[in-house]
């Protein structure tokens, strides 16, 4: 590593440069390329991110004002505004989504490493949808009804780390179960999913795969009790039922043993009910998994608060997939210096107080074990002759 390198040339000194050739190579993204390469283009959607730019304007300007500092980034020169702007248009997005999982790939070995949160081994995943709004006027290609356009953004989180482990990104009239069905599990595997995903012949492909599943079932779900399991008498656990669903078309799609656990919320002050094929595990542990699945919310809205995937500095579908994998890209990045951090940071602090200091010139792990350390200055010796002998 460059002494004097910045921030973010450290940060993009962790990409694997060999694998990002590959995937230029696999995708022939470069085919079209005129003096502005894949790595360049990487380079200023990144800083767009980290930057938290606004507009073209701002990601060209804030390049070139980093004059003598591109070098350390692997940029030959500052873009231009229509160049970045065709870039984002035409430049292949699976690219990106191949970086993706390239870089996700590297972080997943240091959440590896890490305390999980519940005492099992198996896996556990959360499938959630977010929703990202677009003008249909201008976005027309994203219009889903008269008036409106939007696109949905699929993400499945890996709670060792709380690291995205896979994303699509869809019409925002897409049905999320039938992206669910599509989806295959590692047995062993735990999903948490809300009442967005039910599904009955989904639950049971999901049981006779050896895959878990956690969710909450609708309020008319009818049913007849196989078995009622002994609870205790003090704690939030109320019902802890084995049982078989017999509506119409449930007990069709599903005809396997489920189990129903129901437990009082103190602070919402409301029973709670949950659905799930696991029979070995406590019922407070199948509350604290779907409890567990707030994780993926949260980290939603860090993605909308602190990268750009709410306002896009292009219009075509193409520009806005390279700007959503692009930030996805760099959330996992985010995530990769948090884990291997000493310190103590909530991603927000860290996004924020990075982005002031992308462009200094400081060792980035030295700053991210101690961020409010100052550096020491070593004072240079002293001359005590006017003239060199």
């Amino acid at each position: 590593m460059v002494a004097v390198a910045s921030c973010f040339a450290q940060i993009l000194a962790l990409i694997d440069r060999a694998a990002f050739a590959r995937a230029i190579q696999q995708h022939a993204a470069e085919r079209a390329a005129k003096g502005f390469g894949c790595w360049d283009h990487f380079v200023a959607m990144l800083f767009c991110q980290m930057g938290s730019a606004h507009s073209l304007r701002e990601i060209c300007g804030g390049l070139a004002t980093a004059l003598g500092k591109l070098v350390h980034l692997g940029v030959r020169r500052t873009p231009t505004r229509s160049t970045l702007a065709y870039a984002n248009a035409h430049r292949p997005w699976r690219l990106y989504e191949t970086l993706f999982y390239q870089v996700l790939g590297q972080c997943q070995s240091v959440a590896a490493s890490k305390r999980r949160r519940f005492r099992f081994k198996h896996p556990l995943r959360t499938l959630d949808t977010t929703i990202i709004e677009l003008c249909a006027t201008v976005f027309d290609w994203a219009r889903f009804q008269r008036t409106k356009g939007a696109i949905k953004l699929h993400l499945q989180l890996d709670h060792q780390g709380c690291l995205p482990c896979w994303a699509l990104v869809t019409d925002g009239d897409t049905n999320d179960v039938r992206v669910a069905q599509q989806l295959t599990f590692p047995p062993g595997t735990i999903v948490a999913i809300d009442r967005g995903y039910l599904d009955y012949a989904l639950y049971h492909r999901w049981t006779l795969t050896a895959v878990g599943f956690v969710t909450r079932p609708r309020t008319n779900m009818l049913y007849e009790v196989l078995e009622r399991r002994r609870v205790p008498t003090r704690g939030p656990v109320l019902a802890d039922e084995v049982i078989r669903l017999t509506g119409l078309h449930a007990a069709e799609r599903c005809p396997v043993p489920l189990r129903q656990v129901v437990i009082w919320d103190e602070r919402q002050q409301r029973r709670l009910t949950f659905l799930t094929n696991l029979m070995h595990l406590a019922a407070s542990t199948i509350a604290a998994i779907y409890k567990e699945r707030w994780q993926i919310e949260l980290f939603f809205k860090a993605l909308k608060q602190h990268l750009k995937i709410k306002t896009f500095v292009g219009t075509s579908e193409n520009a806005v997939q390279v700007q959503i994998w692009i930030a996805l890209i760099a959330m996992v990045l985010l995530k990769f210096l948090q884990l291997k951090s000493t310190w103590s940071w909530s991603l927000s602090t860290l996004a924020a107080l990075l982005r002031f200091n992308l462009l200094t010139y400081r060792d980035l792990w030295t700053w991210l074990n101690a961020p409010f350390t100052h550096p020491a200055i070593t004072p240079a010796p002293l001359q005590t002759r006017l003239f060199a002998t």
